[in-house]
């Protein structure tokens, strides 16, 4: 592979003696804007005519037009095949996320249930990451959901453990799940350890798809056991039986074989739904749907399913086969990069029949569930967004909203959060936290204001974007801190909008305050539930930053940082005054009354907490 790059120019791009140096050659280019930001990424089987399309004047495209008006460098990537330029095209996309290009927007790995072997029990779990560590991996899942799924029912048919390891080294009787027949018991040896292994080559046996298999051996231990007289014994095998078939019929799909993955695409008003159903050894794992960010003027099917294709499976095991609703542009070229990757032949099949047309159907059908709900809550936003303009009395429609919680425990780990919402709804991406620090404990408003001034001077600076409505969980006070710091830094054109709960924290009565004065809307305005919608995540969303915050400083307490305090003395100090609130607040004559702290180590403890 060979690369060819320009220097970014100031000058216009000269397009013409740009062309004369690229060759008749397969391909990568990236476009680059003044700011070298990528644009755009592609590939081509010859770089010079796809290249030199770009720049013939009669571009009829709009989005094209656009793009090309804002090239400044184009930057060439030579390969030795098409389908090689194509598994560059997908890294490169998935590096840059160029705003030009389709982008699908998931960056988590898929997750496994990993099976342990190193251990005299093994144990069973949830697993995602590198598979480095020995032992049975089995997947990948399509979701966290389905492994949770597919470890209960495991919990249900063969007992193996599913505990932390630090967990089951520290038992000394069983735990509930072995009273509600979810486990064995191995930590407390209810259970052989030949017993045991047998339990565990069940459960890969199963994994594996061998579940009918594992029927035949369950039937025949049944019949043993009632041959000697062991009824009960015998009973519980085929409560056991019974169970996996059931299991079994929910998981198979009726004829399948190998390892399939069925993709489906639906797509309206500029929104694509795309729905992959993941087969492995026969059995339906599970389904996930993504919604890949498709820039506006795009709306060939065949183009957003490739983009999509070709970086779902960059990270990903790649199945034998791929089912597609339809047929990407040069398939063959996207086969070939898929069989190279995954280092064994893969096949798109499009037009199929029998079972395979029906796994295809579902597959539609569900894509086409998930785009109607997720254009149907789109639209429901936007609805109530109209509404509160009406409501409010506004002169525009809000179409970024954000809101600022604050949460702590007795002004211990205090967390403000910022969430963000606009017309699609809730923007995710953009929500941020900020440790509140420097300010005498519980001191809400001082918190309000630290997190508004560091949040809107960083907009100040990089001319950053700025909300339509800021929304403030709180009264007057919390509103009269939002005006002042807003008015410091000169920001204008912010409507500032303070959620005040209702007596008794009744939803039903929380009122507004817009700009220090009052207003109620109806309990049942849409635009009311909007902003306690709003008003709600943000809470969630500062609570879980604390809780991580807090856990956090009681691992790494302050008091470690005290010369001559060990764990002792520090767990004293705890319970006597009940937390690092208290304790901030202590005198040195009350700390010096716990026992073990002398006066020279209660001097310490005091200004630690109390530095001028």
């Amino acid at each position: 592979m060979n690369t060819m790059k320009q220097p970014l120019a100031e000058n216009p791009f000269d397009s013409r003696q740009f062309l004369q140096t690229v060759p008749h050659k397969p391909g990568v280019y990236q476009m680059l804007d003044q700011g070298h930001e990528v644009l755009y990424v592609g590939k081509a089987k010859d770089l010079k005519n796809r290249l030199s399309s770009y720049f013939r004047g009669n571009i009829v495209n709009s989005r094209i037009w656009s793009m090309v008006r804002q090239i400044a460098d184009v930057q060439v990537t030579l390969t030795a095949t098409e389908a090689e330029a194509l598994l560059l095209e997908s890294n490169l996309i998935k590096k840059n996320h160029p705003r030009y290009n389709v982008l699908l927007r998931d960056d988590k790995s898929y997750p496994y249930i990993y099976l342990s072997t190193e251990q005299a029990f093994p144990r069973v779990s949830f697993y995602r990451g590198g598979r480095k560590q020995k032992g049975h991996y089995f997947g990948p899942y399509p979701s966290a959901g389905a492994v949770r799924d597919s470890l209960n029912s495991l919990q249900k048919l063969f007992k193996v453990r599913q505990c932390e390891d630090s967990f089951y080294a520290n038992r000394s009787r069983p735990c509930l799940q072995y009273q509600i027949k979810r486990c064995s018991a191995p930590c407390t040896g209810e259970i052989t350890e030949q017993e045991y292994r047998q339990q565990v080559t069940q459960t890969i046996r199963f994994l594996q798809g061998e579940s009918q298999q594992v029927m035949d051996e369950l039937v025949a231990a049944m019949d043993m056991r009632a041959s000697k007289l062991e009824f009960e014994a015998a009973a519980e095998i085929r409560d056991q039986i019974e169970r996996l078939r059931q299991i079994s019929q929910q998981q198979a799909i009726s004829g399948g074989q190998g390892d399939v993955d069925v993709v489906a695409l639906q797509f309206a008003s500029k929104t694509a739904s795309i729905q992959v159903h993941t087969i492995r050894h026969g059995n339906h794992l599970g389904s996930r749907n993504f919604f890949p960010r498709v820039p506006a003027t795009v709306s060939d099917e065949a183009e957003i399913l490739g983009s999509f294709l070709a970086q779902y499976y960059l990270k990903r095991q790649i199945p034998a086969e791929i089912i597609l609703s339809h047929l990407p542009d040069q398939p063959e070229v996207l086969a070939e990069m898929l069989s190279t990757t995954a280092q064994h032949k893969v096949s798109l099949s499009h037009r199929v029949r029998g079972d395979r047309a029906h796994w295809l159907q579902m597959a539609n059908r569900n894509a086409q569930h998930a785009l109607t709900s997720q254009l149907a809550s789109r639209a429901g936003i936007e609805k109530r967004l109209y509404t509160l303009q009406e409501e409010l009395e506004l002169d525009y429609i809000p179409t970024r909203i954000e809101c600022f919680d604050i949460s702590h425990t007795q002004g211990e780990a205090t967390v403000a959060s910022c969430v963000v919402f606009g017309r699609e709804g809730a923007i995710k991406s953009e929500y941020r936290r900020f440790n509140i620090t420097d300010i005498q404990p519980g001191d809400d408003y001082a918190a309000m204001r630290q997190v508004l001034q560091r949040r809107f001077r960083k907009v100040v600076e990089t001319d950053g974007k700025l909300p339509d409505i800021l929304l403030i969980d709180g009264g007057k006070g919390q509103v009269a801190q939002a005006i002042s710091v807003l008015q410091d830094l000169q920001v204008g054109n912010v409507d500032i909008i303070g959620v005040v709960k209702g007596e008794g924290r009744r939803a039903d009565r929380d009122n507004l305050i817009i700009h220090r004065r009052r207003v109620v809307l109806p309990s049942h305005s849409s635009a009311m539930h909007l902003v306690q919608q709003i008003r709600d995540e943000a809470h969630r969303f500062a609570i879980s930053g604390h809780r991580q915050r807090r856990q956090k400083a009681r691992t790494t307490s302050v008091l470690e940082n005290i010369a001559g305090l060990g764990p002792k003395r520090r767990q004293r100090l705890l319970k006597q005054f009940g937390g690092i609130r208290a304790i901030s607040r202590a005198s040195v004559d009350e700390l010096a009354k716990v026992r073990g702290i002398s006066q020279q180590l209660a001097e310490k403890v005091y200004g630690q907490f109390n530095r001028e």
